[in-house]
């Protein structure tokens, strides 16, 4: 029998630390916060054993209860994706500190002085799926940016996000910063999340991170304010006037680099006037890599290993190999096509036309849109932040990856000589 008072007890006390931590963490400064993503960065690597042993409990216990593939590759980790998480620490204590800079400034006509200046958040939850690497990039990039952070992964991913806690609290104390400034929610109890979203008293702002079902059930629930982070229906569009050797390696590596980050094209939308020297050479890289391609009719005619595509086929986000492709008739049907089924997350063309590539630029309403690149660089460290917590396909605030400056807000200081307003 659940002891919800327990529970709710154990939420507060989260709840309590994280905002007393919130406010030594505000006025913390920059060499503290980077001796605290050094040290636990070293911490990731002396403790790199005691870390994947965790992970192997969680991937043993995953696989019993038959997660997807897609599910099991962000879970599993290794010695390179361990180093990986552990460099990405050092990346972000060498990013500029955020907190308290000048965005801008100016004077009135009266003299008063006013300046614009970033100011840390205050207290994030964050609630993600299956990838234990965000336990460390996104508690590092929280700390980075002045603010304490309540995280709660998955129970799939449970032991390995306790073994990089450990680290990152580890890196705290080491800092003389409070360890409680990054603390993981200690169970599984999915009720534990519907506490969470109601901790108005304590928390600023919720990222969620995961799947359709987890992003709905935060959405509907939670009484703080949300970066959202949507499906990632991703689209790559080839023009008939793409090179056709760039547009076979983009796309290939678009889809299939890896099936299961947000970043991965769902689907394949080919210009018509593409189709009789673009379409097979695209279509066969693909099914030859091992992708199932769902087509409609024009596709399933390359090749008879190509499904038919249903209508659902187009809003879907697979997270693994499968892929559907379309024909459309120019950059408007494209354009079109991407509005009525995307998701708004990341959207790319591959051509060879100047004036086409600015107009997909300027009419494709997402959060990253790309020309002639792979739709896999959605992704905070390919930007040059060191890592982001999530790509928010919402408009408010923050948009596409979510990284050091967005994690923070600002306030205005106003500096007089005695003027009163008449």
């Amino acid at each position: 029998m659940r002891d919800d008072n327990g529970l709710n007890a154990m939420m507060t006390g989260l709840g309590r630390n994280a905002r007393a931590a919130a406010k030594v963490l505000a006025a913390a400064s920059s060499e503290a916060k980077n001796a605290a993503l050094s040290a636990a960065a070293s911490a990731l690597r002396t403790r790199r054993d005691e870390i994947l042993s965790a992970n192997r409990r969680d991937v043993a216990e995953a696989e019993q209860r038959s997660l997807s593939g897609a599910l099991l590759d962000r879970l599993v980790l290794n010695e390179a994706r361990v180093e990986s998480m552990a460099r990405g620490l050092d990346e972000i204590a060498a990013l500029p500190d955020p907190v308290g800079q000048e965005i801008a400034r100016w004077s009135r006509p009266n003299g008063l002085d006013i300046a614009r200046v970033r100011v840390p958040l205050g207290v994030i939850g964050i609630i993600y799926e299956s990838r234990p690497n965000v336990t460390s990039d996104a508690g590092a990039l929280c700390l980075k940016a002045g603010n304490a952070a309540i995280l709660r992964g998955g129970s799939e991913s449970f032991h390995s996000a306790r073994a990089i806690m450990d680290c990152l609290q580890e890196g705290l104390r080491r800092a003389g910063l409070p360890a409680e400034s990054l603390q993981l929610v200690p169970t599984t109890d999915r009720a534990a999340v519907g506490i969470l979203l109601k901790m108005t008293e304590f928390i600023d702002v919720i990222v969620p991170r995961g799947g359709r079902s987890l992003i709905e059930r935060v959405t509907e629930e939670s009484r703080i304010p949300l970066f959202q982070h949507l499906d990632g229906i991703n689209h790559t569009y080839v023009q008939a006037s793409a090179d056709l050797a760039m547009a076979r390696e983009i796309v290939l590596n678009a889809k299939m680099r890896r099936t299961g980050v947000c970043g991965a094209t769902e689907t394949l939308l080919i210009d018509r006037a593409a189709a009789d020297s673009h379409m097979a050479p695209l279509v066969r890289d693909l099914l030859e890599a091992g992708c199932e391609v769902r087509g409609d009719g024009a596709v399933q005619a390359v090749d008879r290993r190509v499904c038919a595509a249903a209508e659902e086929d187009w809003a879907t986000e697979y997270l693994d190999a499968i892929i559907s492709v379309r024909l459309v008739d120019g950059l408007d049907d494209a354009i079109d096509h991407i509005e009525r089924f995307g998701s708004h997350h990341t959207d790319a063309i591959v051509t060879g036309d100047p004036a086409s590539a600015e107009a997909f630029l300027a009419r494709v309403d997402s959060a990253i849109v790309l020309v002639n690149a792979s739709t896999q660089f959605a992704d905070g460290g390919e930007f040059g932040m060191g890592a982001e917590i999530g790509i928010s396909t919402g408009k408010l605030h923050a948009r596409g990856p979510v990284g050091v400056e967005q994690l923070t807000s600002f306030k205005y200081l106003v500096r007089g000589a005695g003027q009163v307003r008449p």
